[in-house]
């Protein structure tokens, strides 16, 4: 499911913020483990997030779920060009390794339809589908190596 969250970052001193989301306070505080990889510290719960640049934002995948972070001012400026869309290709946030392909070449796929599961730094992430279409080609085979921006799978969109 495709969702914004707002939330407000307050800086508590190094490496230490509070997050607010809606009226919800949460105490943060964090340590780089890599340049992929961060421990964090959430209300006392120890977490590792790994995390990578993409065009489009800092992509973080916490718990096996992967969320997009934008700053409020590139997602404004980004409005107004009358774009707001979600990636149109099927690429990996990281380098990965692809661990399963979901569809075939042929399969029809609903938006947010789990495509290929690739893993990085002993984490499973699903890709899914960008849009309602047809999956017209698959670049990519199980144990393949593959890098952000690499696309792993073609789908053509549905007409409407």
């Amino acid at each position: 499911m495709d969702r914004t969250i707002d939330l407000n970052v307050e800086p508590d001193g190094d490496e230490r913020f509070t997050v607010v989301i809606d009226e919800n306070r949460h105490r943060v505080a964090c340590r780089r483990l890599s340049n992929h990889e961060i421990h964090l510290s959430v209300d006392g719960r120890q977490v590792t997030a790994f995390v990578a640049d993409t065009p489009d934002g800092k992509v973080v995948m916490v718990d096996g779920r992967t969320w997009l972070l934008e700053d409020a001012a590139a997602m404004k400026s980004r409005r107004r060009g009358g774009r707001q869309e979600g990636p149109r290709e099927v690429t990996p946030p990281m380098p990965a390794v692809v661990t399963k392909i979901l569809v075939a070449e042929g399969d029809t796929v609903e938006k947010g339809q789990g495509v290929v599961v690739v893993s990085a730094m002993k984490m499973d992430t699903t890709l899914r589908a960008p849009f309602d279409g047809e999956v017209t080609r698959i670049n990519v085979a199980e144990g393949d190596k593959v890098n952000p921006k690499q696309v792993l799978v073609d789908i053509a969109a549905a007409r409407n």
